[in-house]
């Protein structure tokens, strides 16, 4: 049930992520990424195994690591939601920069003609 739920939710964030990243405004643009990236995370997340209770690897720890949590998910998404941030945080400034060039916030610089 847990897996339906997870690959459920792993779908609906990717499919309005790229829904959004088609949209013609830039702020919707940079949510559409934001929510991509946090369905990337989870889906690595989920990828490691998830073990409930189960302690950190150990040196003494390691003639049965069945046993223990894997850390390499860990360390990916928490690696990532830096990547992820400072992703964001660039981006806002050059979407601040093109709109102040070009006085529009639409992604090719002009609005829709009626």
């Amino acid at each position: 049930m847990i897996e339906i739920v997870l690959a459920l939710a792993i779908g609906v964030l990717s499919a309005s992520g790229v829904w959004l990243l088609l949209r013609p405004r830039t702020f919707q643009v940079i949510i559409g990424l934001c929510l991509l990236s946090y369905a990337v995370n989870i889906f690595i997340f989920a990828m490691g195994r998830l073990r409930v209770g189960a302690p950190p690897v150990t040196v003494s720890g390691l003639e049965t690591p069945a046993l223990y949590a894997d850390p390499t998910p860990q360390a990916l998404v928490l690696t990532a939601i830096v990547i992820s941030f400072a992703l964001t945080a660039l981006f806002l400034v050059v979407v601040l920069a093109a709109r102040g060039a070009t006085g529009s916030d639409h992604v090719d610089g002009e609005e829709p003609r009626a």
